[in-house]
């Protein structure tokens, strides 16, 4: 069963929260999105907390792509933020957005830096993974999308 929004009834996304809190996903659709979205989110959070306790790989990694230790925290605490966001339902997509950038940063650095093609898709496997799942479990992403009319 396929629910749908009646975008001349809701004029502005953000306008109407009660219209689109009555069409919630299915159970099926809202696993799905909470599974594909938890998994590169609990790989995040745990680089996260991993590069603001100093752990020698964390930092050996960071020097071997140019940045100093001491970039270490703010990155990490950046990166923390934005999975934060992406775990709380009312601002998923804005914790997805987020990670789009720090993602679409880490391609950059593995591109500039000469990593293997597998280095440079891992982040743009994890983005998708990330959008999947929010657009599975919000309707407020699926109204916005092209493929949902």
């Amino acid at each position: 069963m396929e629910t749908t929004i009646d975008t001349a009834a809701v004029p502005a996304l953000g306008s109407s929260p009660t219209a689109l809190r009555s069409l919630p996903p299915s159970r099926a659709r809202l696993w799905t999105g909470r599974v594909l979205t938890g998994l590169p989110a609990l790989f995040m959070a745990w680089g996260g907390v991993m590069s603001l306790a100093r752990h020698p790989q964390a930092v050996e990694g960071a020097a071997q792509m140019g940045f100093s230790p001491g970039s270490l925290a703010p990155v990490a605490i950046i990166q923390l933020a934005a999975v934060a966001c992406l775990a709380l339902r009312r601002t998923a997509p804005f914790g997805a957005l987020l990670l789009t950038g720090y993602l679409g940063g880490a391609v950059c650095v593995h591109v500039r830096h000469g990593d293997p093609l597998s280095a440079v898709l891992l982040p743009v496997i994890f983005c998708t993974l990330i959008w999947l799942g929010v657009y599975l479990r919000d309707e407020r992403v699926r109204a916005l999308s092209p493929f949902a009319r």
